[in-house]
């Protein structure tokens, strides 16, 4: 899969199929709708193509307003949404700023300027909310319009249900605040997981007798949060179980290396010899949340955290060993 940031490269398309979307967890309805989409560009004989944003739309209104609340919880990084868009076939991503100037572009505008003269877009799949331009003024039928006028297909893709709930990055979204990883996983399609290289912290885990994988995330705020039963892969040829912390750590001093930032916090139940004592560090990793044993605590001293730790570790081990 090619990934461009924006779309003027030599290397993109000069036609293709595309859908155009957030794509925030690429969950089971936004799977169904790229079948979809490749199935069309297979029928063309042009590349499937994704257009997203980042930041998030959302995320850049709260920042402009000032108003961080605004901003959604995120339920991927955009790395795992690019590999979550390779597995699923896609030939070609366009990653476009969402800055003022996007924000204040007429939906025509967007239409001439961005799908046709910068994608070649042959074929337009949308879903049945699909809103664009400046006060999210333009809809399917502007699109629709567009595209009688000026030579592309456009088609709209009805909701995905499961079990007779809606799929949606909201549902996902809430699925994860509640901590209910099972309930996530079936709207996913997939355990839900995060990706990332590990890197050096400030190594007090250690000093407890619990080393640990940390992915930092310099601007993230995740769905979920708290302590976590999970499997991490990448680091051996089969996944290592392990109990991992995803949030700001409340017992440590918010002026520590972290800096108060989001941080994946791994510790492996059974460490391989053969990694030795600093064998995870610079490796790409994907940590696999799949059940929540509690939200974050802070602890009154190292101690009361040890113990905090021991207690996770036996209880993720129990857990295990129920799945078995």
């Amino acid at each position: 899969m090619l990934v461009f940031r924006g779309f003027k490269h030599p290397g993109l398309a000069s036609a293709c199929a595309l859908t155009i979307g957030n794509f925030d967890g690429v969950h089971r309805g936004h799977q169904a709708m790229l079948a979809l989409l490749r199935s069309e560009a297979q029928q063309r004989n042009i590349p499937s193509c994704v257009l997203t944003f980042e930041p998030h739309p959302r995320d850049y209104f709260a920042a402009r307003h000032h108003s961080p609340d605004l901003a959604p919880a995120r339920i991927g990084t955009l790395r795992d949404k690019l590999i979550d868009l390779a597995h699923c076939g896609v030939d070609q991503v366009v990653v476009l700023p969402f800055n003022a100037s996007l924000a204040a572009q007429h939906p025509n505008t967007f239409i001439n300027d961005v799908l046709v003269q910068g994608l070649g877009a042959k074929y337009i799949l949308v879903g049945d909310d699909f809103r664009f331009g400046a006060k999210r003024a333009g809809d399917y039928a502007l699109l629709d319009a567009a595209g009688m006028a000026q030579g592309f297909d456009v088609a709209r893709m009805n909701s995905y249900e499961v079990h007779g709930l809606r799929v949606s990055s909201s549902a996902v979204r809430d699925a994860l605040v509640a901590g209910e990883m099972g309930d996530a996983a079936r709207l996913l399609g997939r355990p839900f997981c995060i990706s990332g290289h590990v890197v050096h912290g400030r190594k007090l885990g250690r000093t407890l007798g619990f080393r640990t994988l940390n992915l930092r995330f310099a601007h993230w705020k995740p769905a979920a949060s708290g302590i976590f039963v999970v499997m991490v892969h990448g680091l051996t040829e089969t996944p290592l179980a392990g109990v991992a912390n995803l949030g700001v750590r409340p017992s440590i001093d918010a002026n520590d290396v972290n800096g108060g930032r989001v941080l994946l916090e791994t510790y492996c139940l059974d460490w391989p010899a053969t990694l030795g004592s600093d064998g995870g560090y610079g490796k790409i990793v994907r940590v696999e949340l799949l059940h929540k044993l509690h939200d974050e605590l802070k602890y009154d001293g190292l101690d009361a955290l040890t113990e905090g730790i021991h207690r996770d570790c036996d209880d993720a081990r129990a857990w295990l060993s129920a799945r078995i």
